[in-house]
């Protein structure tokens, strides 16, 4: 272990109860200005902040410039409203009990701009139905599948349709078109480039029919944190990456041509040494998100030679394949390969500034519901 003080080691960690989450704000105001330089404009921004799911992170973000922000619960959408946000988008087709809930969000929230996706008929039937009855004209955009093949129409079969639809609906303003890249994950930049211009040359083909059929020209929200350093590049383009504001192991390794910094890191003990050169800490499945396989769940920036040998719900089991002496109480810090549903983990996240801690913020968006 080198002798040279790295960023995430605190001078008061021995108090820290573990697991626990470190968030240090510096670098958090730094991953925001990098994102806002990257655009060249604020207002191109929206942001997601499934990644975060704190007031206090969102408020740093409005005080930086930025407005406009994506979300993917009504909770989300709920902590958004309470932070005064000025226009937030719910990038999730709500149906069932979650559109009434959305409803009733836009009338306790007033100050905020709420607009939600739609992507076939029958929904924006019953989305449309809804918001006349409840007497509001509500921002919609249309949902398009570029390749995840998770939600969303193609764009080549009734988009152009349903946009026509939407534009003649009562209780719907048509707004724009969202489409969500998160399949484009390859490494290789280039060929990351290459297929997000594919996506890109698919939306731009509707823009056009939308135009030749004299609708309203639509905006255009497009991509997440993998694709932002291509689509920041387009004028006509608001990004909405999310893992930028804390960053993780994965998109260190995949993403390295984006500037940002890791800004959250989980501490974890040894808590027994069950045989020679085995190593077991308090980080189990409720405390990182192990839905990756075992070597892609935490990442030791202080012992790169530790390997994970298996996870329980409470216990994370290492080979310690070095000269390193461990014993219990030991702290380690932690890099989750995947920051959003580690954040999922944790009520509060811990508060480091100017390598002390100061206070605890909570994940108050974590829960399915706040009051709505």
């Amino acid at each position: 272990m080198s002798n040279n003080k790295q960023w995430f080691q605190i001078a008061d960690a021995t108090t820290i109860d573990s697991p626990a989450l470190l968030v240090f704000t510096e670098r958090v105001q730094q991953n925001i200005q990098t994102a806002i330089e990257m655009t060249g404009d604020s207002n191109r921004l929206r942001p997601h902040v499934k990644t975060h799911k704190c007031a206090e992170i969102t408020r740093m973000m409005i005080a930086a410039g930025i407005s406009k922000f994506k979300c993917a619960t009504i909770a989300e959408a709920e902590m958004l409203g309470m932070a005064n946000a000025a226009d937030v988008l719910l990038a999730y087709q709500p149906v069932g009990p979650k559109l009434q809930r959305f409803i009733q969000l836009i009338k306790k929230y007033p100050g905020t701009v709420y607009s939600c996706l739609t992507d076939n008929v029958d929904s924006a039937t019953m989305q449309s139905k809804a918001f006349a009855e409840a007497g509001l004209t509500v921002p919609v955009y249309i949902d398009l599948n570029v390749g995840m093949n998770r939600t969303g129409i193609l764009p080549e079969e009734g988009a152009l349709e349903l946009y026509r639809f939407c534009a003649k609906a009562p209780g719907i303003l048509i707004k724009g078109l969202h489409a969500y890249d998160g399949h484009i994950t390859n490494s290789n930049f280039k060929e990351r480039e290459k297929e997000a211009n594919a996506v890109f040359l698919k939306v731009e083909l509707l823009v056009e029919k939308i135009k030749a059929a004299q609708l309203p020209v639509p905006a255009i929200i497009l991509g997440g944190s993998p694709t932002f350093s291509i689509h920041c590049k387009r004028p006509e383009v608001e990004c909405s990456p999310g893992t930028f504001i804390y960053w993780d192991k994965s998109y260190l390794v995949n993403c390295p041509e984006q500037k940002f910094l890791p800004a959250a890191i989980l501490i974890t003990r040894v808590v027994s040494l069950p045989g020679t050169g085995l190593v077991c800490t308090d980080l189990g499945h409720k405390s990182v998100a192990a839905e990756n396989e075992r070597s892609k769940r935490v990442f030791f920036p202080e012992h790169e030679h530790l390997t994970v040998l298996s996870q329980s719900e409470e216990h994370l089991l290492l080979k310690n394949q070095s000269s390193d002496i461990f014993k219990p109480g030991d702290l380690l810090y932690a890099i989750p390969w995947h920051v959003c549903p580690t954040v999922a983990l944790y009520d509060t996240i811990i508060i480091v500034e100017k390598g002390k801690v100061v206070t605890t913020w909570k994940n108050i968006a974590r829960d399915r519901k706040i009051s709505v």
